[in-house]
């Protein structure tokens, strides 16, 4: 399953009524950190089909950000029934990813 973008007009629909456990990628083009996660984001969301991955550029979408309190990129939030289950701050390998979402 490919890496959704999630704006303000699909997040309810994509992130909040999803049937899946979802994972959410807060990143921006110019954060360093992020450029590192994103390879790793996007080999999850490919071998993870019952996850659905997302990612929200925080430059395109302010509001989304400030609705989770992001205050440092990359910052990842896993999501369940449309409560945040898990979250951390910063580059983090692909074991202790697949760890904070369950698997």
């Amino acid at each position: 399953m490919s890496v959704l973008t999630i704006t303000k007009e699909n997040f309810s629909k994509e992130v909040l009524n999803s049937d899946k456990k979802v994972l959410i990628d807060f990143w921006a083009s110019w954060c360093g950190p992020c450029r590192m996660l994103s390879p790793i984001v996007d080999s999850l969301a490919e071998e993870t089909p019952s996850v659905k991955v997302c990612k929200v550029n925080v430059d395109e979408q302010p509001e989304l950000a400030m609705q989770f309190g992001v205050q440092s990129i990359p910052m990842l939030v896993v999501m369940e029934k449309g409560a945040i289950v898990n979250k951390t701050v910063g580059v983090q390998p692909k074991e202790n990813i697949k760890r904070l979402l369950g698997i």
